[in-house]
């Protein structure tokens, strides 16, 4: 959030596992981030596979950004 108060977009990428914990977090915060939830789980995917993930998650990251400047 302290990119936000310096005026820049952000918001975070998280899996989905973590859904739950972003909101008690955001909350005890007294935030609500922008936020885009992907496929869990992370660690054991290949490249290839993470390349993947990204792509398909590109649009909505890049409206969590960009939407945000309007």
């Amino acid at each position: 959030m302290d990119l936000e108060s310096r005026g820049l977009p952000s918001g975070f990428i998280a899996s989905r596992e973590f859904v739950d914990a972003a909101a008690a977090q955001g909350k005890s915060l007294g935030i609500t981030p922008e936020s885009v939830f992907v496929a869990h789980p992370i660690q054991d995917r290949t490249d290839e596979e993470m390349a993947q993930l990204a792509l398909s998650s590109i649009d909505a990251i890049t409206a969590m950004i960009c939407e945000k400047r309007q």
